[in-house]
């Protein structure tokens, strides 16, 4: 076991964390279940199913258009009732209708091989790849595969260890993950867990956020240079696949962390994956200023409405406010003493305001301009590469700079923190996301 220290970073705290030990809640069944398409990045989908269609947990709703044999299936036995379309006909969600017993699943053959039962089931879109941070192509081989035990990002929950039949689950899991990769299969955790896998080389990354991001951890056991592939997946993916190779059937079980400033009572919740955001909820909020709602995390989480649905690569449901104080005083040029910052810019950092929980609202609190040179991006990723200098060559569309630069490494979520810090006030993440889209597009 190896400890990795990383000192670049920044753990963002605010208000409405989880306390230690909480326990789940069950959610109350929700009226509808929402698939959404764009949680499968480079996945074009081919429809299945039909508005009206009755479908089991486990069955097939779509395929993926280059790849047939990528599937994405149902989490719950019930009816399709709608296919939400956007602009050129885009499919937006999938919506299924619950038939309130939860009966009727497809059970899988545990005996064929592991990678046809990953993609029959459903499980494989649960995977990512480097490089270009997309749903894995199946007829490459990876290099090695890399499981991301623990979130540090802002309000985050992670097991502190696994149950006996957790680590059963695991270690059947990283057996047959094993006979995908000519490589290793690579486990990281962060100090306060507990957690060894038989099989999985397991490494400690001691170190604030982005410490958990899959990037930063390849980054620092094993770069992806050009021309080689590797996977990644979270815990809870693993989990899945443990329960699929044991039983045969796919667990779309999800526990959601509710939290955040203008959360009444942050808590674990219990849930299916796809499950209605008010179900969830269930008027969990504080009244006053109007709350923004984050699937995922506060940094690379995704805006959703009530009416929405707990997407799939989540297991957190952020709420913060729009803006709790549209008057205030000079706007974000205020001196307040109170005032948040990374870079100590306000007084408030003398009294120790940087490493307590404050309380964030969605405001940009300043405009778009030119990158200024400050290394924003490098203290914020703890990464070998040249941050500022990646993302011009990638708004440049330069392909060979880019290669340079580490383009094959990164992905949108590895910049979420550098996009807060920054002063240039970017979207560097949707930069990231278009650039490798594009050089997806050039090099395949």
């Amino acid at each position: 076991m190896a400890i990795i220290k990383l000192k670049k970073g920044f753990d963002l705290r605010l208000e409405g964390q989880i306390g230690d030990g909480a326990q789940p809640e069950r959610a109350a069944a929700g009226a509808a279940i929402g698939i959404v398409p764009d949680d499968f990045e480079g996945i074009v989908p081919r429809m299945d199913v039909r508005p009206g269609d009755t479908v089991l947990a486990g069955q097939v709703l779509y395929h993926d258009k280059t790849h047939e044999a990528i599937k994405v299936t149902s989490p719950v036995a019930g009816t399709v009732k709608d296919v939400c379309r956007g602009e050129r006909r885009k499919i937006l969600a999938v919506v299924i209708e619950p038939d309130g017993k939860q009966a009727g699943e497809v059970t899988f053959d545990v005996k064929h091989p592991i990678k046809e039962l990953l993609l029959e089931s459903g499980l494989w879109v649960m995977l990512r790849q480097r490089p270009y941070d997309v749903v894995p192509n199946p007829d490459v081989t990876p290099r090695d595969i890399f499981v991301t035990a623990f979130d540090s990002a802002p309000l985050a929950v992670n097991r502190n260890s696994l149950s006996a039949d957790e680590q059963q689950l695991a270690e059947v899991a990283v057996k047959a993950l094993s006979t995908l990769t000519p490589g290793k299969v690579y486990i990281g955790i962060s100090p306060s867990q507990d957690i060894n896998v038989s099989g999985a080389v397991i490494n400690t990354f001691d170190g604030p956020h982005p410490a958990g991001n899959a990037g930063v951890q390849i980054a620092n056991v094993k770069p992806v240079n050009k021309g080689e592939t590797v996977w990644t997946l979270s815990l809870d993916t693993l989990l899945r696949i443990g329960t699929l190779l044991s039983t045969g059937r796919v667990d779309y079980n999800v526990t959601v962390a509710v939290a955040g400033p203008m959360v009444a009572e942050p808590k674990l919740v219990s849930t299916t994956i796809g499950a209605s955001i008010d179900s969830v909820l269930a008027g969990n909020i504080k009244a006053g200023a109007e709350p923004r709602l984050i699937a995922g995390n506060v940094l690379s989480g995704v805006k959703v409405e009530l009416d929405g649905y707990i997407r799939a690569p989540y297991t957190q449901l952020s709420v913060i406010a729009e803006n709790n104080d549209p008057d205030e005083f000079m706007g974000w040029a205020a001196l307040s003493p109170k005032r948040f910052s990374i870079y100590r810019l306000f007084t408030s950092w003398l009294a120790g305001l940087r490493s307590k929980p404050t309380n964030l609202d969605a405001r940009i609190k300043g405009g778009e301009r030119a990158i200024v040179r400050l290394d924003e991006y490098d203290d914020m990723l703890p990464m070998d590469i040249y941050a500022e200098f990646l993302i011009k060559a990638i708004i440049a569309r330069n392909i060979e700079r880019m290669e340079e630069l580490g383009i094959y490494e990164v992905a949108p979520e590895d910049f979420a923190l550098a996009e807060f810090a920054d002063t240039s006030k970017l979207e560097l993440q949707r930069i990231v996301r278009d650039g490798l889209t594009w050089l997806r597009g050039e090099m395949e």
